[in-house]
This record gives C-alpha cells, structure tokens and sequence, in this order.
C-alpha cells in the first residue's frame, strides 16, 4: 500500500504494510537511524518523533497513521546541530552512553515548543516517560532548563523547536 506523507520537510511515499510500526518504516526503509528502538511498547521515549508537531512513540505508531502529515525525526530537529537544545546537550555532556538521547531531545522539544518557560514539575512531567538507563536525569533537566534560557533569551528564532504538543502512544 502506498502511504505518503512528510518527513523532515520532504515529501515521501512508501510501499509498505499500512500497520508496519512507523519506527521501521524510517529506520528500515528511509534510512533515519537517528530514531532508536528501545523496548518496542512505546515505554522507554527512545523512539520518540513528532507527528504534527505532537511527540508520539514511533514503535506503536502504524505508518499509516503519518499519511498525509509532518513527521519530525531527530534528523530533523536541526539539519546542522544548532537547535537550542542540541547546542545545549554538547554544552553540559548531558548524555553518558547516548542511546536514549534523540527520544529525549524529542520530547523536550515538544515540551518547549508549547511552554517556552516550563517549571521543574512541567519538565519533570513532560520527561517521565523517557528511559535513560545511565541515569543522567539531572543532567537532562537541566539540559532542558538551559535550553529553555537560550530560546527565551534568543527570541525563538535561531533553532527554536517546531510546534508541538503532548506525547501520544501510537495507536
């Protein structure tokens, strides 16, 4: 079935199973390997994309679900690395072995997006269901914390997250 939809701002159409998991269509077949697997139920946040602009689970998202929409992957976020938030991560070494990383900056991303000033509860919520199995929580929220200065201090206008939403399980 052919299924066309955006990714990263160009345009795509794919002959897949319509209810292939949307993390394989791009890792398998776009070849964005920038999206991790984690645990395939849509619980870790490794695999975190964003689909008009709402932060979704790529493993429980059916690629049939992105047809005719914007899909966000973490390739995306910022073709040369100068999002606030990638600038950032380098910035403080936010992550240790890095896997989780791209659902992280996705999810708060999105976060960012909708609240340009987020408290630490807010952080804290729109983070919770991302894994890090290292344990460099701290180093994240205050990761997001600076990013959120530099976008504030910045405008918005340099890097700053596309719009986005709440996150979703894919359905």
């Amino acid at each position: 079935m052919a299924i066309s939809f955006k990714v990263n701002g160009h345009p795509v159409t794919l002959d897949v199973p319509s209810d292939m998991p949307l993390l394989w269509a791009l890792r398998d077949v776009l070849d964005l390997k920038g999206t991790k697997f984690g645990c395939g139920i849509g619980r870790c946040g490794a695999c975190t994309v964003h689909l008009d602009g709402v932060a979704r689970r790529s493993c429980r998202t059916e690629v049939s679900a992105a047809a005719g929409h914007d899909v966000v992957t973490i390739e995306g976020l910022s073709a040369d690395g100068t999002h606030p938030l990638q600038q950032v991560w380098r910035e403080m070494d936010v992550p240790q072995c890095g896997y989780c990383q791209a659902g992280q900056l996705m999810s708060a991303a999105a976060l960012l997006a909708r609240n340009a000033d987020p408290t630490d509860e807010q952080i804290d919520a729109a983070m919770n269901g991302n894994l890090c199995r290292c344990g460099t929580y701290l180093r994240i929220h205050a990761g997001v914390r600076a990013a959120a200065r530099r976008i504030a201090s910045d405008g918005g206008r340099e890097g700053a997250a596309a719009p986005a939403g709440r996150v979703e399980e894919g359905r």
